[in-house]
């Protein structure tokens, strides 16, 4: 009788030890009838802490009635997130918590049965795994990020320099398919002289600071009509080894329809430009006429001087013609200038930068407009650099900008009494930017007309279609300078046009 008593005590320890350890787990354990709705029949303590609840509040109530709408039939469907092996179930589903809000458990399952094959019971062990289940939805919503990214996305190894992974626009612009990948090393995306200089200190930048961020032109298959550069390198590290690099992410983008686009609005601008020029030309057509008829006729008062003089009898007829034609040749010269001048001011050219002194254009622009302001009783002061500042840029286009402010500039007496009329045009360096003004002393700008001054077809003027300004602020910025306009209303305006000297 002795035996059965120690067996039944071992028994009690055994049961005591296996509840002690289910009351101390964190995961929570549980006890179901088999019907349909999984009806609590005991949980651990661990239940408070996972789901809100007490064990007295949850035994007795519907287990299947706090699944997720879109979870519920997990089991049934065998969905992908139910594994089976050995007669034990894996499920991942969501779940509600006292609270209200769902949480995500990871739970296995066995049915307990009698000797007969007779369900008796389900046993379960269930663990909170939102924190996992959130970071891999996070994952998995970067990645398709990644995949639809118009970006070209590659992942690069550290010391193989082999790409081991590109998204869907990296295969589009490389000229491949995700269905037949072909295996890509970083050096085959560059010309050899880029990749060696421009690539690897973009590499080593990343691997020294973490990122990279530049421009580098990438060398694409030939028959691709495609223009794609590296915009942004990431080294990636390992932070159980030593913070060693272990990859790369490069960044790239497919850049071909930005330069058409460029290439379109560069052309469209270029057309406006020249046009503007023309009505520019246009408007001072009386002004140019007259310059152009002061050498022709003094060329034609030379001929009649010295053709009378021949006839009178001159004692030396050849010194006398000699002496004319060098001042017919010189007022001759003259009006070829001012020609050549005004075709090139008028020439359809494309966008093409040379290095030219600032003090010379500005006054290259003023002759144009010396008839006039003679005619407006006005005079140029000049105050120009004394260093005689180079600026790289398009010359016609600076001269657009210039001839349309110091015309506005003569424009803006047009309806002012003052006997002292001046237009100042002046240049000067400040820092690494090249600055000139063009300034008025006429009756000045109302506020609300600064604010508008650069709006397409705003002018104040009976005549014009107000694009000059407009077109002119265009010209500027796309140099990477400012043009504004500052005026204290009453006693004058003063243009003030900003570039970026280059080395």
């Amino acid at each position: 009788m002795i035996k059965p008593i120690d067996e039944l005590q071992n028994c009690r320890e055994d049961a005591d030890r296996y509840r002690l350890l289910a009351e101390q787990s964190t995961d929570m354990i549980s006890r179901h009838t088999t019907s349909p709705d999984w009806t609590y029949i005991d949980v651990s303590p661990a239940v408070e802490k996972i789901l809100g609840y007490t064990a007295e509040e949850i035994i007795g109530t519907s287990g299947y009635a706090a699944f997720h709408p879109n979870d519920a039939d997990n089991l049934t469907k065998r969905d992908a997130s139910v594994r089976y092996r050995e007669g034990l179930y894996s499920n991942i589903y969501r779940y509600r918590h006292k609270a209200g809000h769902y949480i995500w458990l990871e739970t296995t399952s066995r049915v307990i049965r009698d000797s007969d094959g007779k369900p008796l019971e389900i046993i379960c062990v269930s663990r909170d795994v939102t924190e996992r289940e959130e970071i891999q939805q996070t994952m998995a919503r970067l990645a398709r990020v990644v995949e639809a990214s118009s970006d070209m996305i590659m992942f690069c190894n550290h010391e193989t320099h082999r790409l081991t992974y590109l998204n869907e626009s990296a295969y589009h612009t490389l000229g491949t398919e995700q269905e037949t990948p072909v295996s890509y090393y970083l050096p085959e995306l560059f010309t050899q002289e880029i990749y060696h200089s421009l690539v690897c200190d973009a590499l080593k930048h990343a691997f020294d600071h973490g990122v990279w961020y530049g421009s580098i032109p990438m060398e694409l298959p030939d028959g691709l009509e495609r223009v794609a550069e590296i915009r942004e390198i990431i080294a990636h590290r390992n932070r159980r080894e030593d913070d060693r690099v272990d990859y790369y992410s490069i960044i790239g983008r497919d850049i071909t329809l930005k330069l058409r686009a460029e290439e379109a609005a560069k052309r469209h601008q270029l057309e406006i430009a020249h046009m503007s020029r023309l009505m520019s030309v246009s408007e001072m057509a009386a002004g140019l006429a007259h310059e152009i008829n002061q050498p022709l006729a003094t060329i034609l008062n030379y001929c009649h001087g010295t053709a009378l003089r021949l006839s009178e009898g001159v004692s030396n007829p050849v010194e006398t013609v000699t002496q004319s034609m060098k001042l017919i040749t010189q007022q001759a010269k003259r009006a070829s200038d001012i020609i050549k001048r005004m075709r090139a001011f008028v020439a359809k050219t494309e966008h093409h930068q040379v290095e030219f002194s600032i003090n010379d254009c500005c006054r290259e622009v003023s002759t144009f407009l010396y008839q006039e302001a003679l005619d407006h009783n006005i005079r140029f002061i000049f105050e120009l650099a004394e260093q005689d500042p180079l600026l790289v840029a398009d010359k016609i286009q600076i001269e657009q900008v210039l001839l349309n402010l110091i015309r506005n500039a003569i424009e803006a007496y047009s309806d002012c009494e003052r006997s002292q009329r001046s237009v100042t045009i002046k240049t000067e360096l400040n820092d690494k930017q090249l600055v000139i003004h063009v300034e008025d002393k006429g009756s000045g700008i109302s506020q609300e007309g600064l604010e508008r001054l650069f709006e397409p077809f705003y002018t104040s003027k009976s005549t014009g279609l107000g694009m000059g300004l407009s077109i002119s602020r265009t010209i500027i910025e796309t140099h990477g300078g400012q043009l504004y306009a500052t005026s204290d209303t009453e006693t004058g305006t003063r243009f003030t046009l900003k570039l970026p000297i280059r080395d």
